[in-house]
Parts: structure tokens; sequence; C-alpha cells
């Protein structure tokens, strides 16, 4: 069976980001707090159906903080609801016994029970059916390991860089966070709930700046993680931004590329026209081959 993934550092630095208590945490999965410490410190680890509570105390999703990079069988299936086999049983109005045959590959779910799971599992059926083939052994031809998905929005892109800055540590608590992006500043852009909102993703940047220039955070929070401020830019913004620099090129030829690479004499005229040249074969779909003779 696929499990996913548990690190309870991980859990820890996310619950103490989320500025949740152990025992804040233990009252949301209904576990004793001396069970969270377990479960931060490796020496236990949640029941599978916890996990899908324990995200949503932190506010994080599923498959970001438990990771499972195989296609789930029917008892993930299960566990991703929340639910054990006796509660899943409930949905189809009989013994937990069919759930376990089928989930065990011993014998499949009756043609019934099929429209009632996908509810209590908030999956299409074609999705059920194809977790019970797995559960049987059944498996689809491989794909391709899908790698986690880029983070796109503010907050995304804010938690992503306190996993990945902050691996073994504590990291900085949103009073902190808030007060090295004013010094980088040099005002007081926000504070403790406005930094906490952006990381959580509770309000949007132009609600927590009140009208001052988005730039302004993408400054303080580059110097912060030691990143490009680009980094924090929409997708969108990027993308407008590349066009717009390989349309100028495109416009001015060699002169648009006269760069200061070396003093005041640019780039060469050799270098400026392979540039152009691999410009234009991006616009049309073309890949150069950078170990190829024509390469720069």
């Amino acid at each position: 069976m696929p499990a996913r993934h548990f690190d309870g550092g991980r859990l820890r630095r996310v619950r103490r980001a989320a500025d949740l208590s152990q025992a804040e945490m233990a009252k949301a999965v209904d576990v004793s707090r001396a069970m969270v410490s377990k479960w931060e410190s490796n020496v236990a680890s949640p029941e599978a159906e916890r996990l899908p509570a324990l995200a949503a105390a932190v506010m994080c999703p599923l498959d970001e903080l438990f990771p499972r990079e195989d296609e789930p069988d029917l008892a993930d299936l299960r566990h991703d609801a929340g639910l054990t086999q006796r509660k899943a049983a409930h949905f189809i109005g009989a013994s937990p016994l069919p759930i376990s045959n089928a989930e065990r590959g011993v014998r499949r779910l009756d043609e019934a029970y099929v429209a009632p799971l996908t509810q209590a599992y908030r999956v299409s059926e074609a999705a059920l059916l194809a977790a019970q083939d797995r559960s049987f052994g059944i498996v689809a031809p491989a794909r391709p390991v899908s790698r986690p998905p880029t983070p796109q929005t503010l907050s995304e892109k804010v938690r992503y860089l306190l996993d990945q800055t902050y691996p073994h540590s504590t990291p900085p608590s949103d009073a902190e966070l808030a007060s090295r992006v004013n010094a980088t500043v040099g005002e007081n852009l926000l504070g403790e709930k406005g930094m906490r909102d952006l990381r959580m993703g509770t309000r949007n940047a132009s609600e927590v700046l009140d009208g001052r220039p988005e730039s302004l955070l993408h400054e303080g929070l580059s110097e912060v993680f030691g990143v490009s401020p680009k980094f924090f830019l929409p997708e969108e913004a990027i993308v407008r931004e590349v066009v717009e620099g390989i349309n100028l090129i495109l416009l001015t030829g060699a002169e648009g590329l006269s760069m200061a690479a070396r003093g005041d004499e640019g780039l060469s005229t050799y270098t400026r026209q392979r540039v152009i040249e691999l410009v234009r074969d991006l616009r049309q779909g073309h890949l150069p081959d950078s170990q190829g003779p024509g390469s720069l």
C-alpha cells in the first residue's frame, strides 16, 4: 500500500508556523497532547486516517504535508477521507467486512456499494474502481512520478521558503518575519497579523498592504529569504516580462543587446547575432541544443 510519507519534525515546524500548541493540535484531532509529542519526535506515527485532520489543523494541503508518490488503492482513498473501516461501513449500510475484503484483494465491492463510497471518499466512480484494481494487484502502466506542484500564490511561496530555509530548526515567527521585512524596506509595512494572513492566504497582499506597492513587500521578503524579488511575482507577470524582453530584442535587433558585458564594448557582433537567433528559435518552439556546434 503506497502510504503517505510522515515526518514528525516537519509536522512540528508547520504546527509552530501555524501558531498552534501541541494541546490545540491534540484537541483538533482528538488525541492526547502526549501523543502529538510522540508523533513530532518520530516515536510513533499517526493512523493514516488522522492525516487529513492534521493537515486541516495547520491549514496545509494534505499532499504537500504528507506526500505520496504512488497512485492510491482503496485503503488509501478511505484514509484520505479520514474514515476508519467501521465509519466507512455506515455509508453502505453493512458491516465493515465488504470494505475489508475489497481493500485486502479478497472480494470486490458489491456494485451497490460503489456509489455510496464515491460520496464518502469524495472521488469519482472511475477513481474508486481504479483504486480497487490496485488493491487486487492490477496496476496501470507506470506514469512518470510527478514532482510536487510549484508554489504559485504568495502564501504557497512563503510556506515553501520557510520549509526549505529551516528544514531542521524552528522558523521565525510571523512577528519576526514582519520585523525583518519592515527593517529592509525602512517603513512599517506590515505587522504580525498581516504577515500571518499573507503566509496562510487568508488575505491577499493588496488587502494587507492597504494600497502600498507590493514591490516593497517583495523586496523585503527577498532579503529575508535570499531570493530574487521576482520569485514573489505572479506567474503571469513573469511571463509578461519575458515576452516583452524577447519582443524588444527582436524589434531592436543587435542594438537591443548592446549590454555592457565587457566594459563599454558590449557583446561581440557574433554573440549578439547568436542570441537573436536563439530567441527566434525559442519563439518558434525550437529548443536549441546547448551541446551542439551552434551553441554559445
